[in-house]
Parts: C-alpha cells; structure tokens; sequence
C-alpha cells in the first residue's frame, strides 16, 4: 500500500513541482521581457537603458518563455485536436503560438507593436494557475495522504514459540500475529486475538474519541494504540487490500474524475474556440476588404482577437472550486469518488437507507430500563452484567457494554449456573439472582409486576427484546434491547425534510421492527423484509416518475442498490463492495454528513456556474471589442488593455472560489 501512495503522491506533487518550477523559471524571464518592453516604458514613461545587444533582450528572452513554459500546453492541445474535440488547451495554445508567431514577424517586417509582453504575461499567468490549481487539488488530499505516513516502517510479529521478531511492514501476509505496544501503531487491518486496550481511530473517522478493543474486535492499520495495554493482532489484510489504501485510490479517483460542470466548461472552451476563429476569419475579411485598412493593422486586430480568447479565467472557473470542494469534503469526513456527484447531490428528491449500521449502530443495544421499588437502573445493570459475564451471547454482550459505558462496578457472583433455554443464574451476596427472557418467567411460575408487565408491553410494540432480573424467584426488574439508533439519525431526518427531500428505509428486519424505526425517526417510506438481491428494486421503485435517488448504506449487500441508485453513498471505512460501489464515502458514518454533502453540493455548483459565467463572460464582451466591433464609436481595445482585463478576471474568478470556504454545512 504504501508503494502505491508513493506512487499517486509522487504523480500528483511532481505535476505540481513542474508547474511551480516553470511559473518561477518564466515569472524571472519575464521581468526583463516586461521591462525592455516598449510599451511598458511607454506606459510608465521611463526609458530603459540600450547597451549592445539589448535589443535582443526581449524576443531571446520571450522565446524560452515561450519554450519552456509554453510548449507544454501546446503539446496539451495536440491531443485535443487529434482527437477533434478542441477545448481549453487549443484555445491556450492557438493565442500564444500566435502572439509569439507575429512578434516574432514584427523583427522582420513592421507589422505594429509586438506581443512580446503579452506573451510572456499569458504564459506566466496559465502556468500560475496550474499550479495554484494542483496544488489546490493537493492539498484536498493531503490530511488522507498524511494517513498513511502513519503506518510503521516495522512490526513485532508474534513467532510461534511466543517471542517476537521485528519485520518491516511490507513484508507482513495475512494470518500473522503482531504485537502492538502501548503508543504504536497499527501495521496492517486485522482482528485482536488478545488483550485489550484503548485505539485512537481519529486519522479514519474523525472522532477523536479512543475506541476500545478487544478480542475479536477489528482495527484499521495507521490507528494508534493509544491505551495502557498490548494488542495482539492477526493480519487480515496487508498492502492495497487495507482500509488507508482503499481511502487513497478513492482519493485518486475524485481527483481524476471530471464533473458536469467541468464538462461544461470544457464546452464552454470549445466553442470560444470555434468563435474566436470565426471572430478572427471575420475581423480580416471586414477589415482587409470592406473597411480597406492597412494590412499591418488588419494584421495586428486579428491577433489580437486570437489572444484575447486564451480562457484564462474560464480555464480556472471549475478546478479551483472543485478543489475546495473536495478539502471541504474531506474535512468534514466525506470522500468524494465521482465529482459529478458532488454536482448533482443537490437535486436528489429522496434519501434511501439502509437501516442496519446506517439510521441505527448495528449492535444491539440497552434502549431502556425498568425496575421496581427498592431497586436503582444502576444495581439492576450490574447485577445483570456481573451475572452475564461468561456469555457471548448479544444480548449479554449488550448488557455489559451498557454497564461499562455507565461505569459500574459489577459485583462478585459465586455458584454461575446455566439455565438452558432460559438464562442465567448465580448467587449475589447469598441472593439467588437469574437473568432470561419470558421463558424464565414461565419456568418459574412468578407473578409479574404491574410496571413491569406494561414496560414489557411497549417495548414489544418497539420490537424491541426484553430480559428480565429475578431475585430469589420475584421479578424486580427488565431491560429492553434492540438495535440502538443513532443518535444523530434524528436530526438527519428532520434536517432532510427541511430541504424538502423525503426519506426512506429499506431493511430485511420484520415489519414491525421497520414500522417502529420508521414511527420514532419520522421516515416517510419504509420497505421492510427485503432481501439482499432485492434492494436496488425498490430503489427503481423509488426512481418512477423520475426522482432522484440517493441510497446510503454500509454493507456488501446494499452494493446493487449503491450502484442503482443516482448517486451511491456508503457509510464506513472504505474497504467493502459497497464503498467501491458508491460515489461517495461517508468515513464519520455519521448520517448527518448527508446533510452536509447536499448544502456542500449546491454551494459548490453555485460558485462553479457562477465563475463560468464570469470567466465565459468575459471572453464573449471582449472578443467583439478586439474585433473592432465599436471601432465606428472611438471604442477600441488595445492588446495591452485586453491582457490587463484578462489577469483582472483571473483574480475574480480565483477569489470567487475561495468564497466557498465560508459557506456553514453545519446551520
């Protein structure tokens, strides 16, 4: 794994490193071209110091401009025109090849004042933005691809006579032991086979909350074990088939990806490309025949029309918004796989999802607690846990997480007895105390109390399990289990319904089970008792009419719906079938993070309309003029001006998108 993000870094921070060499290499080139220049002298009024061979200074100086930071987008849009789709590359290439073309004419023959300056002003600003914009893009990536630097150089690995031997990472296979020491590191996914301790997971959830592992318990490689005590681990996925790796080519792929408004743009390009050709074509016929003017001048309008139509502004209209977007994303625990779903988020008219592990935690958990006079929750808790210590059994496993999180101390049981089919039993403080379900009751023949039999009752109309605690043979107390919701789940739905999109679930749980969720959450569809294979056919369901469809879920078996679905978002580390089936990843599994995808999704394609308009725009008033279109009213634009008004819109479109950065997903 580690090898393949060297890799993508090294693709991504070279693209970047050659951008930046060449923007600094051209800008020290250019400061002699612009100050030689002679209408910049004539500008500022000063006179620039003549010596042999300074008149050289300017065209020797603006070809390695050109050369070295120009050429590379020349050889760009060559593979635009072979394959007949010219875009923003041809229209970059057509205005600096011309410009340099002519003022390289102008040495010869007197055709006007050269394009020099501008020349070397348009390469150097392109190659700026380039830069701007892969670093950008960069550093979106950069917190996911600092995770992997986390990982350890080496592990203890557990031999089979109980030593250990330090291995280097890369080398470790699947089915090895590793000792992870108090303050290390995780080397590779795995499950511990013994001991317990606490592990920070903030680096692939966000929480900064430590998680607490134990035997058969997963953890992630890159995690810190950052408790008092050793893990034992064995290695259940090594190099690219880890959660980090799996995080880093989603990472790779969004920055690959091109979005609809980046399409947009591109056909925006396009076709400022077949207008300024036309536009050109038209100011020489005008021009040269009808009108009669010199052919220098002719000359000179018509590169400047061609220059004008370099898209500086337009080049950066959708990569620098999309930029942000994607460091937003990822700093609010979303990774984005396919861009033109962040795009389209926006526009989705139901979200679908997955009930187990996506509205509710996937566990089974204590959801309420009863008792009766004489008898605090907190004894009832202990008791019970101390009593269910040995079983594994999920609604034990239950009953004891909820007393450790409450922080109880269990008490001491002697004589544990299993009560096959019923419960458990042991002796408290010389009290006989038993912990089952209504076949315990029935066994025993107790008389129910009246708050116990009604707490039962409504839990059972939750669909919700109930276990009961018999003290020497009366019933004191019962607590409901079921698989807890999350408790951001609320707010999810209420904050979807603002927005105006309805919520649905889908779940293979009974249909009361489906109809308790749907009632307590306020989810406005449910389908329940689906089977796996018939997911995404409610999803189609859902579709008719047209409407767009989100699906969230987390499991391998929620991938065909993921895929069915207008845009896929999977809830969890990123390393099943649903991850790479979705469009976008939700690493928090919080569902309050869909929330923030569709207010980042609708902010994000705002700021892009917005500077394609401008950058578009700009390129459409500014043609005309070059052309000579107001030419009859005194209006003319000089090639100078026309560059200056380009680096202006460059500034404002670049700003605009760095507007997005203050937009609150959390209001």
């Amino acid at each position: 794994m580690v090898g393949a993000r060297r890799h993508s870094d090294t693709d991504h921070n070279g693209h970047e490193a050659v951008f930046r060499r060449r923007f600094w290499v051209c800008l020290a080139l250019s400061i002699p071209v612009l100050f030689w220049s002679t209408t910049i002298q004539g500008w500022f009024s000063y006179t620039a110091p003549t010596f042999t061979g300074s008149g050289l200074i300017v065209p020797v100086l603006a070809s390695l401009v050109f050369v070295y930071g120009g050429l590379p987008f020349v050889r760009m849009a060559r593979s635009e025109i072979i394959s007949r789709a010219p875009a923003m590359m041809t229209l970059i290439a057509l205005a600096i090849s011309v410009a340099y073309v002519f003022s390289m004419a102008t040495l010869v023959w007197n055709l006007g004042d050269d394009f020099f300056w501008e020349l070397v002003t348009l390469i150097v600003i392109m190659l700026l933005g380039h830069w701007l914009e892969m670093r950008s893009v960069r550093q979106a990536s950069g917190s996911l691809n600092a995770l992997a630097d986390l990982l350890p150089d080496a592990a203890e690995v557990v031999l089979a006579d109980g030593t250990t031997t330090e291995r280097r990472s890369d080398q470790l296979q699947q089915g090895d032991v590793v000792l992870v020491r108090p303050g290390a590191s995780v080397p590779a996914d795995g499950v511990v086979i013994e001991g317990g301790s606490q592990v920070d997971e903030s680096m692939i959830t966000g929480e900064s909350r430590p998680v607490d592992k134990s035997i058969d318990d997963d953890v992630v490689a890159g995690t810190i074990n950052s408790g008092s005590g050793s893990l034992r681990i064995r290695i259940a996925a090594t190099g690219d088939d880890t959660a980090l790796a799996g995080i880093m080519r989603l990472v790779a792929e969004a920055e690959s990806s091109k979005s609809g408004t980046q399409l947009l743009a591109d056909r925006a390009a396009s076709l400022l490309f077949y207008a300024a050709v036309l536009a050109a074509a038209i100011t020489a016929i005008v021009w040269g025949f009808v009108i009669g003017s010199p052919s220098t001048d002719v000359i000179a309008r018509v590169v400047t029309v061609l220059v004008i139509a370099c898209p500086h502004a337009l080049g950066l209209a959708v990569p620098l918004v999309v930029a942000n977007t994607t460091q937003i994303a990822a700093s609010n625990g979303t990774l984005i796989r396919s861009r033109q779903a962040i795009d389209t988020a926006k526009d989705l008219d139901i979200i679908a999802m997955d009930k187990t592990g996506t509205l509710t935690e996937g566990t089974i958990g204590v959801t309420a607690v009863a008792t009766t006079p004489g008898l605090t929750d907190d004894q009832l808790l202990a008791a019970a846990a101390a009593i269910e210590a040995d079983s594994e059994h999920p609604l034990a496993k239950a009953v004891r997480a909820s007393a450790a999180e409450r922080g109880l101390i269990v008490p001491r049981v002697e004589e544990f007895e299993i009560l096959k089919g019923r419960g458990v039993q042991a002796t408290i403080d010389g009290a006989r105390v038993a912990v089952g379900g209504p076949q315990l009751l029935d066994s025993l023949q107790a008389e129910v109390p009246a708050e116990l039999v009604e707490f039962a009752e409504a839990a059972g109309r939750r669909a919700e399990s109930v276990i009961y605690l018999v003290r020497d043979g009366a019933p004191v107390g019962a607590l409901a289990l079921a698989d807890v919701i999350r408790e951001d789940s609320y707010r999810a739905v209420r904050s979807l319904h603002d927005r105006g999109v309805d919520v649905a679930m889908l779940t293979g749980d009974s249909n009361e089970v489906a109809a308790a969720v749907a009632d307590e959450l306020g989810i406005d569809r449910y389908f329940a008792q689906v089977l796996p294979a018939d997911k995404d056919q409610h999803v189609q369901e859902l579709q008719r009419g047209g409407r767009k469809v989100g699906m969230v879920g987390d499991g391998v078996n929620d991938a065909p719906a993921l895929t069915r679905a207008d845009i896929g978002i999977a809830i969890g580390s990123g390393t099943d079938v649903a991850v790479q089936s979705a469009d976008l990843v939700l690493v928090k599994s919080n569902p309050l993070d869909i929330v923030r995808i569709l207010k980042l999704s609708a902010a994000s394609y705002r700021k892009q309309l917005q500077n394609i308009w401008w950058g578009a725009g700009y390129n459409v008033v500014m043609i005309p003029l070059a052309a000579g279109v107001l030419a009859p009213l005194g209006v003319v634009v000089a090639p100078a001006i026309g560059a200056v008004l380009m680096s202006v819109s460059t500034v404002i479109v670049a700003a605009n998108a760095q507007l997005l950065r203050r937009v609150d997903l959390d209001d």
